[in-house]
């Protein structure tokens, strides 16, 4: 699905991260969005005539990520939507976000990762096609250790006044800013391609796998 041996390294603002040279990056800003993405996907389009029936598709897809990734504060992201000869294409995200948060008291909470995970509920699927989600730690080579979930999860829409969710395979990664208390930055990383949720992991541990801090 993804050709981990082609690689764009994408740096922003106090980290740099790398995703598959064939994913799209765009501008997440609303009063810019929709023409960047619109331009993006003409100029694909052009490249990849075969893609035309999946137009409408692509720009649906990549307007909702962008919308969702604004809303949750990220710095950066970056989606694929590529077609494999089947009837629709196949898309997931990457954002990155810097989070933190405070306890009644207005103290930072804890951004040590065996703590985060303490935090964090496991849930287990009680039977075939429920949802679930696992919470583990993971090293982050040269940066350290992260607390992690993945699953299969129901995740709200926003801003939705019915309170409807899509369900979505979902892996997040809360790593330690250095130096910043109670700051995380967030590797999400979310597909709705569930029958590819073993694959996907796999692409957003390896993608998860090379952020770094930078000064």
């Amino acid at each position: 699905m993804a050709r981990y041996t082609e690689a764009l390294t994408v740096e922003r603002g106090g980290f740099r991260i790398k995703v598959p040279e064939s994913w799209w990056e765009f501008d997440v800003r609303p009063e810019s969005r929709d023409d960047s993405i619109r331009r993006m996907v003409d100029e694909r389009v052009r490249l990849h005539p075969e893609l035309e029936q999946y137009r409408d598709a692509y720009v649906a897809f990549l307007r909702k990520a962008a919308a969702d990734a604004w809303k949750s504060g990220a710095l950066y992201c970056g989606c694929m939507a590529e077609s494999f000869g089947g009837e629709t294409p196949i898309t997931g995200s990457v954002t990155v976000s810097l989070v933190g948060g405070r306890t009644k008291a207005g103290d930072p909470l804890s951004n040590d990762p065996a703590a985060i995970a303490a935090q964090l509920a496991v849930k287990e699927a009680r039977r075939p096609g429920d949802s679930w989600r696992e919470v583990t730690t993971v090293d982050i080579p040269g940066v350290g250790p992260a607390a992690r979930t993945r699953g299969v999860e129901d995740v709200p829409v926003p801003d939705d006044a019915l309170n409807r969710t899509v369900r979505a395979v979902l892996m997040q990664t809360y790593i330690p800013v250095p130096g910043q208390e109670g700051k995380v930055a967030l590797v999400a990383g979310s597909s709705q391609v569930l029958d590819l949720a073993d694959s996907f992991f796999d692409i957003f541990d390896a993608i998860t796998s090379t952020f770094r801090f930078v000064s």
